[in-house]
């Protein structure tokens, strides 16, 4: 190393190499940098240098170092198209596009989600920015290293935009689509400021990410304030009323007072209900093309396995994750076993808090809802319970739970569409060692109480 380039170290890090301990430490991150320079020119993608023997003083730059640390380039972007379709399925196809940034070492415009469900009129998608949705510095911050968004206001226009035309059809392997990301990643292609890819929703992507990758991303979802502060008033008042369910049953040999009631958390049950007439349509075509009978189930046996579930406490307090058009429909409210007692939004009267809000932000709040309660019951072929079980599955392995067979877990989830222990529903947690994320796509029976 020449003289420049030592003086240079030296002014990076603040000191004087007639010290020891200095020298030291240069030479070790010279070392780094040395095997950090070749590692990243043996997988292309990866990095934003190639290593040769002249251009140490490049690798050793600040601003190159700063670089390094983000992972992500900052100056080469992905542009995807608008994003549809229920919330869920939007998270999804958030977390594709990011996954497919990231494999292009490129970051990701941020991407314009959908308010409504109406995804084939182009005039009725009620675009809504991802962060009015999401907070957007908050997941740079949380997923730093691993994913990036951008603002269009970072393009500089410096050397343009290519179309990337995604294929499609049955002669469109998975092994092609990787092909073609492979290729987007180096060459003549690479050079170009932005990709922008055009055609299908990402959702329907192909998928080369294992679920890992996927929690990766969804972990640095956060809400923005305006939402989580609505979610928080529907799970104040769904605890509000069961603490006074509790007052009224408990008695004075049990040692609960007014003071007690009054701080005591209590739990609550939320079930994710899948009877609307749209849904037992699909349902039923879908269990007739893939052969499985575990896929609908109405409204009484729905009831009957929830109320089988082993030790659940009475009495307590279910929210009913439903469709607006059920909400009139005072026959879902009954039927319910002894000591659980079942509130929707209008029962609950929390209606009013989702009327001002769209499709989407609704979705988000009930989302929330689900994912807070103390025992979760949903579809395991619904994207929404799906997601919400893998939400809840990542909480306990950071407690350090990986099964829930047999024990009593925080965060337990179930799927009443499969029997379980007792005629209850089946215990349910995401296996978090699929290679692809197909299963929580598009459902699945093989469900298992372990996350492994």
């Amino acid at each position: 190393m020449d003289l420049s380039s030592n003086c240079k170290l030296s002014r990076l890090f603040g000191c004087h190499f007639t010290s020891l301990t200095c020298k030291c430490c240069l030479a070790l991150v010279t070392m780094a940098l040395f095997f950090r320079a070749i590692f990243l020119h043996s997988f292309p993608g990866y990095g934003v240098i190639e290593w040769n023997k002249n251009n140490l003083d490049l690798i050793l730059s600040p601003s190159l170092l700063l670089e390094f640390n983000d992972g992500i380039r900052e100056d080469k972007f992905l542009e995807v198209p608008q994003i549809v379709w229920g919330l869920n399925n939007q998270k999804i196809a958030l977390a594709r596009a990011c996954l497919t940034a990231r494999m292009l070492n490129r970051t990701l415009l941020m991407p314009s989600l959908s308010a409504s469900l109406f995804y084939k009129e182009l005039d009725r998608l009620q675009p809504i920015s991802f962060d009015k949705v999401f907070r957007f510095e908050r997941f740079n911050s949380l997923c730093k290293g691993f994913a990036r968004l951008g603002r269009y206001s970072d393009l500089r226009s410096q050397t343009g935009i290519h179309d990337l035309q995604k294929g499609s059809g049955r002669k469109w392997t998975v092994e092609r689509d990787l092909e073609q990301l492979k290729e987007s990643s180096r060459g003549f292609l690479d050079e170009y400021e932005v990709i922008r890819i055009v055609g299908k929703n990402p959702f329907l992507w192909n998928d080369h990410w294992p679920v890992k990758d996927y929690v990766r991303v969804f972990e640095c979802l956060v809400l923005v304030d305006e939402i989580a502060k609505e979610a928080d008033k529907v799970v104040s008042k769904i605890r509000r009323i069961g603490r006074k369910l509790r007052r009224k049953t408990e008695t004075v040999e049990n040692n609960f007072n007014a003071q007690g009631s009054s701080s005591r958390r209590v739990p609550y049950v939320a079930i994710h209900m899948r009877v609307e007439i749209d849904w037992m349509i699909h349902c039923k075509n879908l269990e007739e093309r893939s052969g499985i009978n575990q896929i609908c189930s109405n409204k009484q046996e729905i009831m009957q396995r929830v109320g089988n579930i082993v030790g659940l406490e009475s009495p307590t307090v279910a929210y009913l994750a439903l469709a607006d058009s059920l909400l009139n429909d005072s026959s879902i409210l009954d039927g319910w076993t002894k000591g659980l007692l079942p509130f929707e939004k209008k029962k609950l009267r929390v209606d009013g808090i989702y009327k001002k809000h769209p499709y989407l932000i609704q979705s988000a709040i009930d989302y929330e809802v689900c994912s807070r309660a103390d025992i979760f019951i949903g579809n395991s072929f619904s994207t929404f319970s799906s997601l919400i079980v893998l939400d809840r599955t990542q909480r306990m392995i950071k407690m350090g739970i990986t099964s829930s067979c047999g024990v009593d877990v925080r965060w337990p989830s179930y799927a009443y569409n499969i029997p379980g222990e007792s005629n209850g529903p089946r215990k349910w947690m995401t296996n978090m060692s699929d290679s692809s994320l197909k299963a929580i796509s598009y459902g699945s029976n093989a469900i298992s109480c372990r996350s492994f």
